[in-house]
């Protein structure tokens, strides 16, 4: 089975434009590295004033430590995976001003570094042609709740 963009979306809460990888090239219970090209869609939402700032980079790793948490729950045969929220990002590096001139495809890797039941802190990296664009650590805390509507 492709883990293409359809079967991404289906497992990660971001829908429509703003699942924003294509695809999933590898993983294994500790790493997982993505593709995407919607940096270059001038419909992505994550644009502001025409551009993509580099640290959008970010939300791209998010996801794929979002789906790197999807399967690993379905290698474990979880339930379902569980919701998850990014809480802290250390370290950015910010090799570059934007994403949205970069004219390869993007390259996302995330890797477990640390965890336990309630939390996973992984280490990320954005790439497109063997330079890093965006590197960082990140921390998810597991079994958050969805936000509540406060209106």
């Amino acid at each position: 089975m492709p883990l293409d963009h359809a079967w991404i979306a289906g497992r990660i809460p971001h829908q429509g434009s703003m699942c924003l990888l294509d695809r999933v090239l590898d993983w294994d219970p500790a790493s997982i590295r993505c593709a995407a090209v919607s940096h270059r869609d001038p419909a992505n939402p994550l644009r502001a004033h025409g551009r993509l700032a580099a640290a959008c980079g970010i939300e791209y790793a998010a996801q794929a430590m979002a789906v790197h948490g999807a399967l690993c729950a379905a290698d474990a045969d979880a339930p379902a995976p569980r919701m998850g929220m990014l809480t802290s990002v250390r370290g950015v590096d910010l090799a570059t001003p934007r994403l949205d001139d970069i004219p390869g495809e993007l390259q996302v890797r995330a890797e477990r570094v640390s965890g336990d039941r309630n939390a996973i802190v992984y280490a990320f990296t954005v790439s497109a042609e063997a330079r890093v664009l965006v590197a960082g650590r990140a921390t998810v805390i597991l079994d958050v709740d969805a936000p509540a509507d406060t209106q």
